[in-house]
């Protein structure tokens, strides 16, 4: 049996907290190479998620503890859908192929992550040109964008 208990979100979370990505996570599938991803993530705020697709799999996404906003964007970059994990909406699945970035909203916000396996990492061309890289001075603007994005709008620098 698998399970996550509070006690393992909370260590996650202060792993997180630690680690220079503000991120930690915690598989439950056994390899790398299973053919589903699922997996806990811890995601301190201030971790930057580039806006990225996964064209092989959908990704399912459930808050185990805090919120978290996930915007999808159209291919220029322009936000087609808003929602916050964690309040209303507590399961959101984006299709496969979409523009998607996720911001955690609290301290301690862990969520729980499913998708089609094997592991791929994401690539440069499955990464939004649109967005500043990972390690790139406009990542912290985007992030504050993130917090007042509305369907419609798009992000400039």
């Amino acid at each position: 049996m698998k399970q996550l208990t509070v006690t393992d979100l909370q260590q996650l979370s202060e792993q997180a907290a630690q680690s220079p990505r503000l991120r930690a996570n915690r598989n439950l599938h056994p390899e790398l190479s299973d053919a589903v991803q699922r997996l806990a993530v811890a995601m301190a705020p201030g971790t930057y998620v580039r806006p990225h697709r996964h064209p092989h799999t959908f990704e399912l996404l459930t808050p185990l503890s805090g919120r978290f906003l996930v915007l999808h964007f159209d291919d220029d970059g322009y936000v087609t859908q808003r929602v916050v994990l964690g309040e209303e909406c507590k399961l959101l699945e984006t299709d496969a192929g979409i523009w998607h970035a996720v911001l955690s909203m609290d301290n301690d916000g862990v969520i729980f992550e499913v998708k089609h396996g094997g592991y791929q990492p994401v690539t440069e061309q499955d990464s939004a040109p649109w967005a500043p890289a990972e390690n790139d001075q406009g990542a912290g603007e985007l992030m504050e964008w993130y917090l007042r994005a509305q369907v419609g709008n798009t992000f400039t620098r």
